[in-house]
């Protein structure tokens, strides 16, 4: 991405915040699948009517091979967005392939994958107040590790040291095997969990106190 654009992309941003500084959402930008890849906002309310789509720049969806999607959802004691790029395998290797093992990546295209929450619950064990967070893993044939961080307001990539110098905490899950082939990343949000599949992978991903 050029310094013009990363510049309109944090700006877009900075407009979401001053008009609903309680509220959170997902920005958006082009797909850019590298797998290389600020405080939380406390006492956030995450808005019925929010979407992830920044809409004052929205024209910067139009063409986006990997769209950005979002799971609304509610949970003990308040109410979440999850916001994610999603794109598809389109005849590609996927895992251990345009996701290498062992790489840290961010969990879909574009932007970070984000966690928006309006109280304080815990994801893999970690406790996180109410607020936003980035999401990113460590992807490995039987296992993953996943990673909070407090850092959302930047683009997908890198995750470099200067990223995860902000980290919260980590943990692990195992990859189990989808009855078949998930053309298009998908995250679902249950009882008790998320779950990521792609390709033939699926990742149970604990949620809620």
């Amino acid at each position: 991405m050029g310094t013009d654009f990363e510049g309109r992309h944090m700006r877009s941003y900075s407009s979401l915040f001053l008009m609903v500084f309680f509220a959170v959402a997902c920005n958006t930008g082009d797909e850019t699948m590298d797998t290389a890849a600020e405080a939380p906002v406390a006492d956030a309310a995450v808005s019925s009517d929010l979407s992830c789509l920044v809409m004052g720049d929205i024209v910067a969806l139009e063409g986006r091979a990997s769209p950005l999607q979002e799971v609304r959802f509610e949970y003990e004691g308040g109410e979440g967005l999850l916001c994610y790029g999603a794109p598809s395998a389109r005849d590609r290797e996927i895992m251990g392939g345009l996701v290498p093992f062992g790489a840290p990546w961010r969990g879909g295209a574009n932007e970070p994958t984000t966690l928006h929450l309006s109280a304080a619950t815990t994801l893999g064990g970690i406790p996180l107040e109410a607020g936003s967070y980035s999401l990113y893993a460590i992807p490995g044939e039987s296992e993953w590790e996943f990673f909070v961080n407090s850092n959302f307001e930047r683009w997908g990539v890198p995750i470099n040291d200067d990223v995860r110098s902000t980290e919260l905490g980590s943990f692990s899950a195992n990859v189990g095997a989808t009855e078949e082939m998930v053309e298009t990343l998908v995250y679902e949000h249950m009882e008790g969990h998320f779950m990521l599949s792609w390709e033939n992978a699926h990742i149970h991903i604990p949620f809620g106190n």
